[in-house]
């Protein structure tokens, strides 16, 4: 039976819940691109089934904050997701602040274990840093899925380097993660 993906692409493409800004970019824009090419790769693999929450562009899911996050929990939970992946660029007010780090709500956890292996993998991909995995209790999809959930903050969308790397490659963010999963579920 095929291991079953949710990569939830954070935030909308308009406000309620849209991303951060920053280097001329947006967030939603940004982890959608990332989250298509990690789906295409999830599916060239028969090992894996693959949901996302933001099929399309254009994909507005909820009239509110809330709303927004609890619509995209239900649907990998009533899918019977056995992994969940939110998609999000980090923001800073110091530009300098760079890397790629990732939150689970409780450590030890299936979901810290398989972040560690997806930051690992975005190290070796994109070669910016591992800021490493961080326990969240307060974040609703870590709270509220079923199954192990992972936000990977992927870079700083406020940082000129991480911002243009995220944008001009977003297949070297897909890969990264694409890998950490098969070395987490050893397919």
């Amino acid at each position: 039976m095929a291991i079953k993906i949710y990569i939830d692409q954070g935030h909308n493409p308009q406000n309620p819940n849209a991303g951060a800004e920053g280097s001329g970019l947006r967030e939603q824009d940004i982890v959608y691109r990332i989250g298509i090419e990690l789906a295409e790769l999830l599916r060239s693999n028969s090992e894996f089934e693959v949901r996302l929450s933001r099929p399309t562009a254009d994909t507005q899911i909820g009239s509110s904050n809330s709303t927004s996050l609890r619509l995209r929990v239900n649907d990998a939970n009533s899918w019977g997701a056995d992994y969940f992946i939110s998609l999000h660029t980090n923001a800073s007010s110091l530009s300098s602040a760079t890397g790629s780090e990732a939150f689970a709500f409780s450590e030890p956890s299936a979901a810290f274990s398989l972040g560690e292996d997806i930051l690992y993998w975005l190290n070796r991909t994109t070669g910016l840093k591992n800021r490493g995995m961080k326990v969240r209790t307060n974040l609703y999809v870590l709270r509220k899925t079923q199954m192990p959930a992972v936000l990977v903050e992927l870079g700083f969308i406020t940082n000129a380097n991480d911002a243009s790397l995220m944008n001009t490659r977003p297949d070297l963010f897909a890969e990264g993660i694409y890998q950490g999963i098969l070395e987490y579920t050893g397919v």
